[in-house]
């Protein structure tokens, strides 16, 4: 439990090194298990469930901040922060260096540390505290999936990855109904389950083609990058 999630991506970063491309990978699932398991860790103070379930969050934060590490070193060529085109509000998680996510992960902290000292002690504050953090992991596979649908292939994606996640996710679905763990544990899993069968169905109707962005040649680069600055 602890030490298996963590692993899944290792696959995943070795084969966007390999290739010097993170085309295909979603730097949001990094987002995601990072607000998710942050938060899970202040919710373990209030609620101690399984250490293994606290030790796996632990370790997959450190997991997710090197590949996150290894996404922006080697962004896709005409990602938005490359070309300047962000559309989300503050050009949210799209920031162009390692250190502005840093940054906000320390604010977001620091946040719930502040509120863990005022509020700690209140059981909706804890309850609250849990479905944030499970809910948030539950939502896990919806930018992966959002990013197959867009290049209408899973290039990029590793099947290892998206294998771990529904071993993984049917395992600890069945792991929390077992131990007894939290509702918030149970209702997320299934959640986050449903739409890992979503991505295999994906995987099937669109392949693993490169898409057009990957061919692009370096002429067709340079002129995107003037038409964004223009």
């Amino acid at each position: 439990m602890a030490v298996g999630p963590p692993l899944v991506y290792a696959d995943q970063a070795v084969s966007i090194i390999r290739k010097k491309d993170a085309t295909g990978f979603s730097r949001d699932v990094c987002a995601v298990l990072l607000l998710s398991n942050i938060c899970r860790a202040f919710f373990w103070i209030g609620s101690r469930f399984e250490f293994a379930l606290l030790l796996q969050s632990i370790l997959m934060i450190l997991a997710q901040l090197a590949l996150l590490y290894i996404c922006i070193l080697y962004r896709p060529r005409l990602s938005p922060e490359g070309l300047g085109t962000s559309t989300r509000l503050f050009s949210f998680w799209q920031w162009p260096t390692y250190t502005q996510h840093i940054e906000f992960l320390a604010g977001y902290i620091l946040c719930l540390t502040i509120l863990t000292l005022i509020f700690g002690r209140m059981d909706v504050f804890v309850q609250i505290l849990g479905y944030v953090a499970l809910g948030l992991e539950s939502t896990l596979p919806i930018p992966q999936l959002v990013s197959n649908a867009k290049l209408r292939t899973l290039y990029g994606f590793r099947m290892t990855t998206l294998v771990g996640w529904v071993g993984g996710d049917s395992y600890k679905t069945i792991y929390f109904f077992m131990q007894g763990s939290p509702l918030q544990f149970k209702v997320c899993a299934i959640f986050q389950l449903s739409i890992d069968f979503v991505i295999v169905g994906q995987r099937l109707w669109y392949g693993s083609a490169p898409p057009p962005t990957v061919l692009v040649g370096e002429d067709d680069l340079e002129q995107a990058l003037a038409l964004a600055e223009e």
